[in-house]
This record gives C-alpha cells, structure tokens and sequence, in this order.
C-alpha cells in the first residue's frame, strides 16, 4: 500500500458486516468478482466470472462462492469494482450551483449586486430559483430571462434544460480502485476532484447498488472549450471508483443515495488541508431520472456505472490569493460517506501512473486460462 493511503479496514462503510456488497479483488491467478454479506467475503468467480454476469444473476446467494473469511482480514487488493460495464457520468446536475455561479460571476463578487440580480431573475420567474425543476415550464421561463440578461451559457442549458449532459468517462476495464493512484494529465495547470455517487446498472435498467467515484477533472481543458470535454475527462488512470458497490436492500435503498452526504478532503504534501461536501438532496435531477435518460435510446448489454455528478466545487486558495485550488502531485484524496465508505487515491501524472496494459483481450484470455469461461456454473444456494 502506497504511503498516506487509509488501509482496507479505515475504508469500509461504518455498517459492512451488515449490508451486501459487491466488488472485486486481484487474486494471484487474475480478477474476480467477490459478494461480502455478513462481514465475510465470497469469491464468486466460479459462480460468474465478471462482475457483469454476476450483476444478471442478482439475487444469488454469496455463500454459493468460496468463503474468503472476513473482509477486514483479507489481505488480497480491491480493484475498482466493476469490470465490462460501461463507465458514463453525467455534468451539471446540481442546477442552483450552476446558476448561482452565473449571478456571482456577473455581479463580480459584489453580493448586493448579486441579490438584485436573482430577485430579478425571480420575479420573471414568479418563483424562487431553487424551486425550478429542469425541463418545466418554470424552466423555461427562467432560460428567456436569463438569456434576456445575457447571462445563458451552454452549462445552464443542461443544468435546467430538458436534456441531462451524459457523457462516456472511461473505457471498459480502464477504472482504478481505492489506494491506486490517480491520474491528471501533466500538461494540466487547473484541476480538481470530484467526489460523486455513482450507480451500477444492469442490463436489463435495473439499479441495483451504489459506490463512490472520483471523476477526476482538468478545469482548464474543459474551461477552454466545452468540445475538449474528452482530453479533460479521459486520461489514464483519472477516474477511479469503489470501494465496494453496495447493493440495494431493505436497509439500503435509493433513498439513501438522494440523502447522501459525500464528503471530500485533501491532504497536501506541503501540508495543505481543504474539505469539502457534496449534498445529494440539492441535486436537481433525480438519480433514477439520470438513468431513464442514459438509456432513453442505447443499450448497454454489460450494464453500466453512471456518475450522478457534484455540488463541490473547491474555491480554496492553495498557492497564491485569487487563484483558487489546483492538484499537485502527493495529494491524497479522500471520498467517503458513511453507507458506502472511503474511496482513497493519491494524485500523479498520468504519464506517471501505472499504465492500463489489461484491456478485454487480456481479461478474456485470463479468464479463459483459468476455465473460467468454459466452468459448470453451481446453482446459487
């Protein structure tokens, strides 16, 4: 384990020996999919050898899977938990944010200025801000005065627009899990995290648990042009997600996502400290909608994770007054929330993390070399 990174038993939800996870783990032999139930783990490998034909056969039984023991004393490493799923995210979901960011640009930090112009904004609204719903007719409203004012911008048009920004993250198998290293690109000057809840769909649409992820971002990329969304997003080792997915029960439910509290913070190797909250219940698009609208016309026959976006944004100075808060290599980047747990990472370059050289060809033919693909399936318990 890399040094400053929280050890397994520091990053587990404070109630694991009683949900049901999902997840996997680098075995001497190759990946595998593991179940955690009761506090104890399950290789489920022989039971379904990716994490995406595990998920199909949900509910299965963990003990039809070899018993690992308990998961505070495994002493094999957990991989970013999902493997042939699609990895997509969605941006701007967090509308006020957007839209207050907007006013505080255009009264230029002066907040009575900033006031006039919401209590503007509002009244040609006939309501408050915070009530608007993306895509009503509210919204509309709001998007003419807005424009009226000169103050529309392609962010807002997805903030409360009809249509939900989603976007591919990351290429299958690409995800790095909790103690690896994350990746910024080297040519990048402003940067940041960030800490999102991210669901894991099936096949089939079902949503079926829920993990943490860090959708590493290079804000200068993005802030130069929306259309170089992809080098600012796509990076080698920049999006990394665990660390265990936990599936939805009677004590854990879609509900606890939309009330989540995601907390952020960031240890310096000079010594600096931020911290930093995502609210889940500010989101302006529910998380099940978000799905609705990733799926509204593609499938994705291996199911797929889906980032739900960020209310954080760190304004922070670091370095010098007014310039705000970008990465610098040895950050250690903490994500946590107490039902899903700490997803850990240690900033580098992306030229300096380790390169992703197991892509499908890779994958297959370890599970092929394992009798993985060709093995009698067990009849879950």
């Amino acid at each position: 384990m890399m040094p400053g990174v929280a050890a397994l038993f520091d990053c587990l939800p404070a109630d694991w020996r009683d949900g049901l996870f999902l997840g996997r783990i680098e075995t001497p032999q190759g990946p595998s999919p593991i179940m955690v139930a009761g506090g104890t783990a399950y290789d489920m490998s022989r039971i379904a050898p990716t994490v995406a034909q595990l998920v199909e056969k949900l509910p299965v039984s963990p003990d039809a899977g070899e018993n690992l023991g308990p998961l505070d004393q495994l002493d094999l490493p957990l991989l970013s938990p999902v493997d042939l799923q699609c990895v997509k995210a969605c941006g701007v979901t967090f509308a006020l944010s957007a839209i207050e960011r907007v006013i505080e640009e255009r009264a230029r930090g002066d907040a009575a200025a900033a006031a006039e112009i919401r209590g503007r904004l509002e009244e040609r609204v006939g309501g408050s801000i915070r009530a608007v719903s993306p895509g009503s007719p509210e919204a509309a409203a709001l998007k003419a005065a807005l424009i009226e004012d000169g103050l529309w911008s392609q962010y807002l048009e997805v903030a409360i627009g009809p249509d939900a920004e989603v976007f591919t993250k990351a290429p299958v198998l690409s995800t790095v899990g909790p103690g690896a290293e994350i990746g910024i690109r080297s040519d990048s000057t402003w940067n940041n995290p960030e800490p999102e809840i991210v669901l894991l769909v099936s096949a089939t649409g079902k949503t079926v648990g829920a993990t943490l992820g860090n959708d590493v971002n290079l804000r200068d990329f993005e802030g130069r042009s929306a259309l170089l969304l992809g080098k600012a997003k796509d990076n080698n080792a920049s999006c990394s997600l665990g660390p265990l997915v936990r599936l939805f029960d009677d004590s854990f439910t879609i509900d606890d996502v939309r009330n989540a509290e995601v907390e952020l913070t960031i240890d310096g190797p000079e010594g600096y400290r931020l911290e930093g909250t995502s609210s889940m219940n500010q989101i302006s698009r529910d998380p099940l909608d978000l799905v609705r609208q990733t799926l509204s016309e593609h499938q994705y026959p291996d199911g797929f994770a889906l980032f739900l976006g960020t209310l954080f944004a760190p304004v922070q100075d670091r370095d010098e007054p007014g310039r705000g808060f970008t990465h610098k290599v040895g950050d250690i980047v903490a994500i946590s929330t107490p039902r899903l747990g700490k997803l850990v990472n240690r900033v580098v370059t992306s030229k300096d993390a380790a390169p992703w050289t197991h892509g499908l060809t890779a994958f297959m033919t370890n599970l092929a070399a394992r009798g993985l693909l060709n093995a009698q399936e067990k009849e879950p318990a």
